[in-house]
């Protein structure tokens, strides 16, 4: 269930949630659902899955839409825009949440991994943040959250492209909030830590195999390198988060990168 947060109307609102079939995506879309807003899920995954995601956001009562469209590809991100306009309206909220993840040493990254996760982590950022502002203009009222990671603060080793497209992502989330600072057009981003969502399940799948470690103890020990508060973020959370940013309350929050991560920063 989403964490409720007083004050948050969103009623009428039209948001696109990027990467929102599972994880911090879906937990996003629930929350800006759950405040009223209509919703059009993005993402990849089995039929039964998408038909479960759209059927929780459409629980809360609002409008919902979905869009298969691949976010490395910026005619489909264009078309989604369009898409989401004309079945729900004009977009109010644009959530750029897709991302993917491949880790290996600097000099053994594969050239190809790199280039895919530099456009669907980054570049898509800024497709879609294109293709949504001049009607966010029109309107005068538009709110623009990047979903980028304690990597975009920090570096990790083996994680070169995430890092480099994260520390981009948030370069752009503050261009785009000077570019938009006087009107009611915001632009933030939040930076989560460790969220377990099935791309970090993945990480300790890989390192319970490498070092030989039950399940539970591979999630401890990712959690104990990183994250001082030793528990996962929660998608609920991070779409708590979010849903603020959408507010009112934040109308004058512009252009900062919004940690949720446990403490990992305060280190």
């Amino acid at each position: 269930m989403p964490l409720a947060v007083n004050g948050i109307a969103l009623k009428g609102r039209v948001a696109v949630v990027t990467g929102s079939t599972s994880g911090i995506g879906l937990g996003v879309a629930d929350a800006l659902a759950a405040h009223g807003a209509a919703v059009l899920l993005n993402g990849f995954g089995p039929g039964t899955a998408i038909d479960a995601a759209i059927a929780r956001v459409a629980a809360h009562g609002a409008p919902v839409a979905y869009s298969a469209a691949d976010m490395s590809r910026r005619d489909e991100i264009a078309a989604m825009l369009t898409q989401a306009a004309r079945e729900l309206g004009p977009v109010d909220i644009l959530v750029n949440n897709a991302g993917i993840q491949f880790t290996a040493p600097v000099e053994e990254f594969p050239v190809e991994r790199w280039d895919a996760i530099l456009a669907i982590n980054l570049s898509a950022v800024f497709h879609a943040t294109r293709a949504a502002l001049p009607g966010m203009r029109e309107r005068n009222w538009g709110r623009i959250v990047n979903i980028a990671s304690t990597h975009g603060l920090v570096a990790s080793v083996h994680k070169a492209a995430y890092v480099a497209a994260k520390h981009g992502v948030l370069g752009f989330t503050k261009v785009v909030a000077l570019e938009t600072a006087t009107t009611d057009i915001t632009c933030n981003a939040v930076c989560p830590g460790w969220v377990l969502t099935p791309l970090v399940q993945r990480q300790i799948d890989a390192l319970a195999e490498r070092d030989r470690l039950s399940p539970a103890q591979a999630k401890q020990a990712l959690l104990a390198e990183k994250q001082p508060s030793q528990e996962f973020a929660t998608p609920e959370q991070i779409g708590g988060v979010v849903a603020f940013l959408c507010s009112e309350a934040a109308a004058q929050v512009r252009g900062v990168a919004l940690p949720v991560d446990g403490g990992w920063l305060a280190q």
